[in-house]
């Protein structure tokens, strides 16, 4: 089964995201770790993040432009974040996160009009 081009870079992109979460925030649960062994963990995360970053805006490309591909990816980003802060730090989410979050999502709503 092949999804369109429209769908796969959306799949792609929140696998990479999720890879990308964990590279650049999941080091924060381990504060006695030493910071390079941190920091080779991260790049190694970040290998993977980039196998799926690197096809979805190929593929993606076919249909979508590069500022909707990236605003895409920071509407994803924001997602995939929200969900790690809560779920896995423990952190709360706050009205002012929710209101900032919404704000970005209406200045991608303007990305993806044709006008």
């Amino acid at each position: 089964m092949t999804l369109s081009p429209a769908i796969t870079p959306i799949i792609l992109l929140f696998i990479s995201n999720i890879f990308m979460t964990f590279a650049w925030y999941g080091h924060l649960k381990y504060k006695a770790s030493p910071l390079i062994i941190v920091i080779l963990a991260s790049w190694g995360i970040a290998f993977i993040e980039y196998c799926f970053a690197v096809p979805a805006n190929r593929i993606g490309h076919q249909v979508y432009s590069a500022a909707e591909l990236k605003t895409m990816q920071e509407i994803i980003t924001l997602l995939v974040f929200a969900a790690f802060s809560v779920l896995y730090l423990g952190e709360k989410i706050s009205w002012n996160h929710l209101v900032g979050f919404a704000l970005i999502a209406g200045g991608a709503y303007f990305i993806f009009q044709k006008w």
